[in-house]
């Protein structure tokens, strides 16, 4: 009994697999197909991969084709493999633009091994194998390995279609190679493909990318008819370079000649008016914005915000903010920034209190804020929060820190700081060690300074540099400064920063022939002479009692601030050349600068050593009447020195009575000694009493000489 029902079992579970078993596959490959096609239509792309498979018959080369392109919209590596190894496995000579389909879709799923493997073990190529290959490593960042391929590919005599000079050129983008690109232009010169604006586009785009901004532009001039592309392209590589301005020149030429730019392009154009505060450009593209429905787009709504609040035009941004149906971390974080770097913390704390989300970039505009309004204490607590609520702490926050740090100043915060930094691994940015070092030589602690220096020479670059030298020149150790200047140049090239703080310090210690050295340098070198830097050597050769190369540097400088001309006015006064300051006066106001209390403060002593007394009084009224600049200290110092050196006594005496305050005790001993020498009773008698209240317990005792 027990046997039977056993063998009745095993008969239906034999039964029931013969009714689970799959039918068998046809053979017929149309039949085949349909079975295929099928699985297909209804989402079973692996199924149908499998079936092609375990399949020996030959199958259409146009399913191939379809199913490596359905293969790539699903990212199916493993169904491209299958289909790959059916197709040589039943073709003894599979057409050759199959096999660069293959290629072309591990490409783009990212299979580049594959990819490779594929094309190494190819008996015959043509040049869309070559295009495909180059393309996947192309697009999957792999900008080297194009680059040699397409070497390979020109030493091979194989030629270069117009898809494979665009893959290139992206490639010759991303790997920044300058001189590749000046050859593929030439190629794509040579080949005819002048015409082609994707190929013309893409030649802007790399000059753009590799730095040549003008080569970009030119090569933008001549394309016939540019597109949106090209014209997107441009404006991008303009703003990249820095060059705001022109993006946004660029920009609206773009739309007087109808062409539609992209969402990002508006986002991009808007940061190019943030860049030099073009809040009037800004206003305009945000009408544009709106016109053309792209306003509610994330990017360009984020933007504005940003725009408008760099801009300074809180109003407008709030707006913006409060009209965005989607406010996410960036547009929150954009209108927390505003605020903070406005001056205005308080508005910006509440707004960063009420942030649904935070990220590092928000707790660091919070705190630049504070840093920006030098509101110390506050920042300091807050860093304190920062710790307390989050652990996403950044090398910009660090940097933050540091330079909280440096501003106390307080050395020991500082080292803490160090030691974390440490501990978290933050030790080898060059950022942070940058920033902790210019910490340490704020705080006055060389010593530290010096070590962490020699402790990054590996990461070390002309910034690290600046800073310690810097640090030696604050502290007045010019003679170290300019050892390590020396040093410097051993290692990397100087900046144009660099040059300002070793030509202060060689003002200091009247280092006249190393001031002539570094000047040099600078001028073989091709340095271009900021106004900082004009300033510099006209102070340095002024303090060495060497005028006239001041002047000649002074002359050349195309633009003048008042800064030049303030440093060249009291380079002249300072070594007696009062009738060229009177001259250098004169044009400055014909050109247009506007004086400070600086510049007067140089005429005056002008006035003083050229014994120009009415002249100097007439100055010193200008000072209100003209120029709107109300007098400081000095000015009144100079004024009484004025009149008391070339004993104008009564003038003196009228000066002192309509000063509007009081006088001060070095005002008073000067009139004290002018009265004495021009033997005048009562002012020195009235000076006298005056400095006994404002300093009761030492008495002065006025005495006339006796005139005998």
């Amino acid at each position: 009994m027990g046997t039977s029902a056993h063998s009745i079992l095993h008969q239906l579970l034999n039964t029931a697999n013969v009714r689970r078993r799959n039918p068998p596959l046809p053979t017929n490959p149309k039949a085949l197909t349909t079975v295929i096609l099928n699985h297909v239509r209804y989402g079973g792309l692996a199924k149908a991969a499998s079936i092609i498979y375990s399949s020996t018959s030959t199958l259409p080369f146009s399913l191939y084709a379809l199913l490596f392109q359905i293969c790539v919209s699903n990212k199916a590596v493993v169904e491209i493999r299958k289909l790959e190894s059916h197709l040589i496995m039943c073709n003894p000579n599979p057409p050759i633009f199959l096999l660069n389909r293959a290629i072309e879709s591990y490409g783009k799923c990212g299979s580049l091994e594959d990819a490779k493997e594929l094309f190494d073990q190819m008996p015959k190529r043509d040049g869309g194998t070559w295009n495909s290959m180059i393309t996947a490593y192309s697009k999957n960042g792999k900008a080297e390995e194009a680059l040699d391929l397409f070497l390979r590919m020109s030493s091979e005599g194989v030629f270069a279609s117009e898809v494979t000079f665009a893959s290139v050129l992206a490639s010759c983008g991303t790997a920044l190679e300058l001189w590749l690109s000046r050859q593929v232009h030439g190629l794509v010169v040579k080949y005819g493909f002048c015409g082609n604006v994707i190929l013309e586009s893409s030649l802007v785009d790399v000059y753009g990318k590799c730095g040549k901004i003008s080569e970009a532009r030119r090569m933008f001039n001549e394309i016939d008819n540019p597109n949106d592309v090209s014209w997107n392209v441009i404006v991008r590589r303009y703003l990249e370079m820095g060059d705001g301005k022109e993006a946004v020149k660029m920009f609206f030429k773009m739309i007087r000649k109808n062409m539609r730019p992209f969402s990002f392009t508006v986002s991009n154009v808007l940061r190019a008016c943030s860049s030099f505060h073009g809040l009037k450009e800004g206003n305009q593209i945000h009408g544009f914005s709106i016109k053309i429905n792209v306003e509610e787009d994330e990017g360009v709504s984020n933007t504005l915000i940003s725009m408008y609040a760099k801009c300074g035009d809180l109003a407008c941004a709030r707006r913006v903010f409060d009209l965005s149906r989607s406010r996410n971390l960036i547009s929150w974080t954009a209108m927390v920034s505003g605020h903070a770097m406005s001056g205005q913390t308080r508005e910006a704390r509440e707004l960063f209190d009420q942030m649904p989300d935070r990220n590092v970039i928000s707790w660091n505009a919070m705190l630049a804020g504070y840093m920006g309004s030098l509101e110390w204490e506050k920042a300091l607590d807050f860093v304190i929060l920062m710790r307390k609520q989050t652990k996403d702490i950044d090398h910009v926050t660090l940097g933050l820190i540091l330079n909280i740090c440096a501003a106390i100043p307080d050395a020991e915060l500082g080292k803490q700081v160090h030691g974390y930094i440490y501990r978290h691994g933050f030790h080898t940015n060059l950022f942070v060690a940058n920033a902790l070092l210019d910490m340490y030589g704020k705080c006055g602690n060389l010593r530290s300074a010096r070590v962490w220096f020699c402790e990054m020479s590996h990461l070390r670059d002309n910034v690290s540099w600046n800073a310690l030298l810097t640090s030696y020149a604050r502290h007045g150790m010019s003679e170290q400064a300019m050892m390590i200047f020396w040093k410097m140049l051993g290692e990397t090239m100087p900046s144009v920063y660099t040059f300002a703080t070793i030509l202060a310090a060689c003002a200091n210690i009247f280092a006249l022939e190393i001031g002539k050295q570094v000047h040099a340098f600078i001028i073989r070198n091709g340095y271009v002479m900021d106004a900082v830097v004009r300033g510099a050597l006209v102070d340095m050769y002024s303090k060495c009692r060497c005028t006239e190369y001041a002047l000649k540097v002074f002359d050349v400088a195309t633009s003048k601030d008042v800064i030049l001309w303030n440093s060249m006015i009291l380079g002249c006064s300072h070594n007696g050349r009062g009738d060229k300051v009177l001259k250098l006066f004169a044009s400055m106001e014909v050109q247009g600068a506007k004086p400070d209390h600086i510049t007067f403060q140089g005429i005056l002593l002008a006035c003083i050593s050229e014994c120009r007394v009415e002249l100097g009084w007439q100055y010193f009224k200008s000072m209100t009447d003209k120029h709107c600049l109300i007098p400081r200290l000095e000015h009144y110092e100079s004024m009484i020195e004025l009149y008391g050196q070339y004993g104008c006594i009564d003038e003196l005496e009228h000066f002192i009575n309509e000063m509007p305050f009081e006088p001060t005790a070095p005002m008073l001993i000067k009139v004290f000694d002018y009265s004495r020498k021009y033997r005048c009773l009562k002012l020195g008698e009235w000076a006298a009493d005056q400095l006994n209240k404002l300093n009761p317990p030492i008495p002065f005792q006025f005495e006339i000489m006796d005139s005998k």
